[in-house]
């Protein structure tokens, strides 16, 4: 699956290409931020008009997740709808690949700031999970123990490209937006360089998920060459 393998409070995870991540020992692939149904909250609030696809590829792409990974247990932690509205608003082909691919399977929803009430789409829902030694929840707190969250979508660039990424620094985890249709925060942002201790990684998401120490500086600009001849 082109993971990078790592622990955290000694329990051994996998970040997954995709943005998931994957705890064998437990059967359970975590996702944070799908944000499903951004396109239509956005037309129905008046905002930008965007294809209305994302949910059709964030289903996608957790459907191959799910597939590669025989996960029996699902984590979704927060901003899973662009709001509580947008979950009522599914279409129905996508309501019913949400529902097929949950069934069979533990699926709890953790309440994120743009989802912060169950909806009738199944599963659980919590404040938070403790899975010992690891707390799942939306947005990263002081944590006494391993905590594993979302909420600020950390991006980092890599040959001049933006990709989402993660950043874990022993003691925090924080997961890339799934989403299709979601942007970013610059992992050098102070935002995130306060949460996160000297030495932290950046695992990149793509084809392979590549990790690199966690940069705290913005990239300096490459000077432009010259177009006159010397």
């Amino acid at each position: 699956m082109n993971g990078h393998a790592f622990t955290l409070s000694g329990v051994r995870l996998s970040a997954l290409p995709s943005g998931a991540l994957w705890w064998p020992e437990e059967g359970l692939l975590c996702v944070a931020d799908l944000h499903l149904g951004k396109a239509e909250r956005l037309a129905r609030r008046g905002g930008a008009l965007l294809p209305p696809y994302e949910t059709q590829a964030t289903l996608a792409r957790l459907d191959a997740d799910l597939e590669a990974t025989g996960a029996s247990s699902v984590l979704c932690l927060g901003d899973s709808f662009d709001d509580v509205a947008a979950a009522g608003a599914m279409a129905e082909a996508e309501r019913l690949w949400l529902l097929r691919l949950m069934a069979g399977r533990e699926w709890i929803w953790v309440l994120g700031n743009h989802d912060p009430a169950p909806t009738d789409c199944g599963g659980s829902y919590r404040a938070e999970v403790l899975r010992a030694p690891l707390t799942f929840r939306h947005i990263a707190q002081d944590p006494a123990e391993a905590e594993i969250s979302g909420h600020f979508h950390p991006k980092c660039a890599l040959a001049g490209r933006a990709r989402p990424c993660f950043l874990t620094d022993g003691r925090r985890l924080i997961l890339p937006a799934y989403g299709a249709y979601t942007g970013g925060l610059w992992c050098h942002d102070p935002a995130l360089a306060a949460l996160m201790q000297p030495g932290a990684l950046a695992i990149l998401t793509g084809e392979k998920a590549i990790p690199l120490p966690m940069p705290r500086k913005p990239p300096q600009a490459r000077p432009r060459s010259s177009s006159f001849a010397r």
